[in-house]
């Protein structure tokens, strides 16, 4: 016999489901969850954000007091106060987002849960400390990714609970297994694809000769007898008679001999089994945020897609930064959160995106956040200087050469950076341009640049700042300012500026794009090109936080990493480094490069790409992206103009301490 268990999840922020319709959803939905936990007497969880019982207490209270009599059968599941993205998300919020989470749990139903679904199954290591900090035993993740890049893992263990590690080997929290091609059965079986045999047929294969425990359905109820408007494929709503088929499955699993409904909680028990209580790191180089369903479900969706996540999740980086420096209360707190919810960065209408949007620009406003000024063009270079610190070779490079800084920009391929060194780290040129003929793999036979931005739109050649152009520059105090304008047939404008202060041993790019509308194209601004032999390949690694307190670190050893690859002609990228403190650190065992960006200016998400192209030859770049496709991408005519800040230093290696390494 095989324990069966199901978690329902509850949102009355559904992106595509207009304020109106809310009580239908209630109506349609969650009423008869409860019916039907009542009617069988149901060990299901049922799981819900604070704002969705605050919401739903506002349009039934009988809903609310009818919830709270199921529990005496089923278990509430908790996720926080909104549908937040946590490693999209400053640690400070997440904590935030969980304790008023659990604030309005007790308040509205007199609970605190001890299980937690995490949002959208969208997970990091550093995540684990939050969740345990803010009282929950338990959290409830997907196994199909995780499992997908770790390849020492046994199957068996997906029947039972194990322990993810947080952010060192000594934090860890129980992980209850959810599964997507589960609870996409489950959904087919419900809206008619698969009937009652089939599906009961589906559970005896996939569940033979197995014990443990099998997660049954760990998705949304609003998808039954209500749609929510989504997809255009999405399955048709006949005549309102999906929780009766459910209703019919539950029945016939409770007088099935091979199966046994159990709550969540009831999955700890399997700790203790030979094959549970294992340890385990959920993620990967390969997949640093695991994230439930297929490959075109990953990070990018909440935060360069949809209507427009970059200029979205930028407005609550400011209020965020505008918090640190001020005394916010709970209830700022609590409007930050509502604002970083993912509900607004994926199907949302466009009634509800104006009112969001408008929302949003007014916190800003209130918080009194100063944008940064617009970056001056003066005097062009026409000569060396007097003293020496920068020259002009043969009019194709710009060279500036410190105390403790070294850099070469080429005028004929937009300032693209040919050789930065940092003196106190290395003698050699960390991180420029390789050269055409520097792989002797045809397939790599091309210049790879640094510095430089790439705009592709599908089915068009590529836009880049990569063409000769007319530097400007200006002193500020001991500050050189170098930049140039490019402008491009099409209307796009790249403004693109260094700051050099060569006694620090600091490089800043600041770079300032215009486009005369918001149209689908991966918009890939800052790509960074690592000197292969200038680092140790065997120590190599990346490290940025992820939604947490510790940074996290990742060992590229002999995998291959492709965060950026396109997925299709519509998915424009796989994975992503949510960067939520605004550093990303690239090394090996004896120096690193640090890159800080101004989240405010930009909440630019970074890729890494790792390549192993022969024996003895490698390929490494950290790229910036400001937007990806997918089908939540949706065109504006307004133009579009993004301000992207970066700050690159160099130093001798050690490790950050806290962090924890994968």
């Amino acid at each position: 016999m095989i324990n069966l268990y199901c978690v329902f999840h509850l949102n009355l922020a559904y992106s595509s489901v207009e304020e109106e319709l809310r009580s239908d959803v209630v109506k349609h939905c969650y009423w008869p969850l409860l019916r039907l936990v009542q009617e069988l007497k149901l060990p299901l969880g049922i799981e819900a954000s604070g704002y969705t019982l605050e919401k739903a207490r506002m349009l039934d209270a009988r809903w609310i007091a009818a919830l709270k009599e199921s529990l005496s059968y089923a278990e509430f599941v908790g996720s926080g106060y909104t549908q937040m993205i946590g490693p999209l998300c400053p640690s400070e919020v997440n904590r935030w987002n969980q304790r008023i989470g659990m604030q309005t749990y007790t308040k509205i139903l007199g609970l605190t849960p001890t299980v937690a679904l995490i949002n959208e199954m969208a997970y990091a290591a550093s995540l684990v400390d939050i969740y345990r900090e803010a009282g929950y035993q338990a959290i409830i993740m997907e196994w199909n990714n995780p499992r997908k890049y770790h390849h020492e893992w046994e199957d068996a263990w997906r029947n039972f609970p194990q322990y993810a590690v947080g952010g060192d080997q000594s934090s860890k929290i129980p992980i209850i297994w959810a599964d997507s091609i589960a609870f996409q059965k489950f959904q087919r079986y419900v809206h008619g694809e698969m009937n009652l045999p089939e599906f009961i047929a589906y559970l005896q294969i996939h569940t033979q000769n197995r014990h443990g425990y099998f997660p049954l359905y760990a998705s949304d109820a609003e998808i039954f007898d209500f749609r929510p408007g989504r997809y255009e494929d999405e399955a048709k709503l006949g005549e309102r008679h999906e929780w009766d088929r459910i209703k019919a499955l539950f029945q016939a699993l409770k007088d099935h001999t091979d199966f046994r409904l159990v709550s969540p909680t009831e999955v700890l028990d399997g700790l203790a089994e030979a094959q549970g209580g294992n340890s385990l790191r959920l993620e990967s180089p390969e997949q640093p945020i695991p994230v439930k369903k297929q490959e075109k479900y990953n990070i990018t969706r909440w935060a360069l897609t949809g209507r427009n996540n970059l200029e979205c999740n930028t407005a609550c980086y400011q209020i965020y930064t505008e918090f640190l420096r001020s005394q916010p209360t709970e209830t700022d707190w609590k409007e930050l959160c509502y604002l970083w919810s993912s509900d607004f960065r994926t199907h949302i209408t466009p009634r509800r995106w104006e009112a969001y949007r408008a929302r949003l620009r007014q916190c800003v406003r209130r918080r009194h956040h100063a944008a940064p000024a617009n970056i001056a063009r003066t005097k062009k270079i026409t000569a060396p200087l007097a003293d020496n610190i920068v020259r002009i070779d043969e009019e194709r490079h710009i060279i500036i050469d410190g105390t403790r800084l070294r850099c070469v920009l080429s005028k004929r391929k937009g300032l693209a950076i040919s050789e930065l060194i940092f003196k106190a780290v290395s003698d050699e040129s960390l991180l420029g341009t390789l050269a055409h003929g520097y792989y002797e793999d045809i397939s790599w036979a091309a210049d790879f640049f640094s510095g430089h931005s790439i705009i592709e739109q599908p089915g068009e050649h590529k836009t880049t700042d990569l063409e000769p152009c007319m530097p400007y520059m200006r002193w500020e105090g001991r500050t050189l300012v170098i930049g140039a304008e490019i402008r491009k047939d099409d209307g796009t404008v790249f403004t693109k500026c260094y700051r050099f202060d060569p006694e620090a041993g600091s490089l800043g790019l600041e770079l300032d794009l215009f486009m005369p509308a918001r149209v689908p194209a991966m918009m890939r601004l800052i790509n960074m090109t690592f000197i292969p032999d200038t680092f140790e390949r065997k120590s190599l690694f990346f490290s940025t936080h992820l939604g947490g307190a510790d940074i996290e670190t990742f060992r590229m050893g002999d995998r291959e990493i492709h965060h950026s690859l396109a997925l299709s002609s519509l998915i424009s990228a796989r994975q992503g480094l949510g960067n939520t403190e605004g550093i990303v650190i690239v090394g090996d065992a004896n120096k690193r490069l640090i890159f800080k960006q101004d989240l405010g200016s930009a909440a630019l998400i970074a890729y890494v790409h790792y390549s192993q192209i022969s024996t003895n030859q490698y390929f490494l770049r950290l790229s910036y992206s400001a937007q990806e496709m997918d089908e939540t991408f949706r065109e504006d005519p307004r133009p579009l103009n993004i301000r992207c800040r970066i700050q690159i230093s160099g130093e001798v290696h050690t490790r950050p301490e806290g962090s924890s390494v994968t």
